[in-house]
């Protein structure tokens, strides 16, 4: 009997099963993130949205970029998810100096006992599962491209060679404030390649009291490692699982094509947005929103998923116009007018 002369009764059945076994497999995921959480946090201190969005990032299998003035515990929060995550970590301090060859790696001729001349590929710190690119921006522009394709395909290329990356693979990315002396702002194409732009603000009070006790004492614990590099792509697989719902499909959709200056019919978006987000902001904010609902334990997303996190993904992909930097517009502005329909 084919598929198409299955009764109606145990299609509805087996749907049933599957719905189960998704939504088990969630609850259980949703417990082990809980622990992955509160690891974090005795090493992370008052930092719990910045942490969740970028653990947001990891489940949907992308890539962030953490904005902050230096000293706000962006490089520490990153060796952390790599000690809990079980992941392969390195990290690249970014500088004017540094060159494509010293991240993706190189070839040298050598020569053998019988004379034979031979190229090896020397592999570069980018061959690992959690990259940190600390302070990108400081690096030149040609610096900042040779991370463009690995971030994308997630492999390089090297004198003509196609050599893949492991997997997972992810880069977390910090950044200073442009209005900072020696940085170079990221191509617009780079940019787009982030699934969340972070922003990191400084802790309060009793954070900062906590922070200022703990890491002056005589050693800091090590979080054990509760994910690895299998459990981790599965935990991405189930993700992508995730039902959404047309209402909230249909909100990511309006709230991303209003954005965009040619179809808006937002007076703001017309006046103040040079361009605006593309497909690609659709797909992460779909995607981000899968994995915000995973995160706290619910099978699928809702619209606070999507209002949650449209600023960490469109604030990265628009740009404002000379008119709008003239009268003082802010791009956190414009997200907020794009959301109001939402709310």
């Amino acid at each position: 009997m084919s598929s198409t002369d299955t009764n109606p009764a145990e299609r509805q059945t087996t749907s049933d099963a599957e719905a189960r076994r998704l939504a088990g497999e969630i609850e259980k995921l949703g417990d082990t993130l809980v622990r992955t959480r509160e690891h974090i946090g005795r090493i992370i201190f008052g930092q719990g949205e910045i942490v969740e969005q970028t653990l947001i990032t990891l489940l949907s299998g992308g890539h962030a970029l953490l904005v902050g003035v230096p000293g706000l515990g962006k490089t520490k929060l990153v060796e952390t998810l790599g000690q809990v995550l079980g992941l392969n970590e390195r990290r690249v301090q970014f500088t004017p100096d540094l060159m494509p060859a010293d991240i993706l790696g190189s070839e040298v001729l050598e020569e053998s006992e019988t004379g034979t001349r031979s190229f090896r590929f020397i592999k570069g710190p980018v061959f690992c599962q959690l990259l940190m690119a600390d302070e990108i921006n400081r690096a030149s522009p040609r610096t900042q491209s040779a991370l463009l394709q690995a971030m994308q395909e997630h492999r390089v290329s090297v004198a003509g060679h196609y050599h893949p990356l492991p997997s997972p693979f992810h880069v977390l990315a910090t950044q200073n404030p442009l209005e900072q002396e020696g940085t170079y702002p990221l191509p617009e194409a780079q940019l787009d390649r982030f699934l969340l732009e972070i922003d990191v603000g400084y802790p309060d009070a009793d954070a900062e009291r906590r922070m200022m006790t703990v890491t002056t004492g005589l050693g800091e614990e090590l979080p054990p490692a509760v994910f690895d590099g299998e459990s981790l792509i599965a935990a991405q697989r189930l993700v992508r699982q995730a039902p959404v719902g047309e209402k909230v499909a249909e909100a990511i959709l309006t709230l991303v094509r209003s954005g965009r200056p040619e179809s808006s019919d937002i007076a703001e978006i017309k006046a103040h947005v040079a361009w605006g987000p593309g497909p690609r902001a659709s797909q992460a904010l779909m995607l981000a929103c899968r994995a915000r609902a995973v995160l706290e334990g619910r099978l699928a997303p809702s619209i606070e998923d999507v209002l949650a996190l449209a600023g960490p993904v469109l604030r990265h992909r628009m740009a404002l116009n000379f008119a709008a930097r003239a009268e003082g517009v802010t791009i956190e502005q414009i997200i907020a007018r794009l959301a109001e329909p939402l709310t």
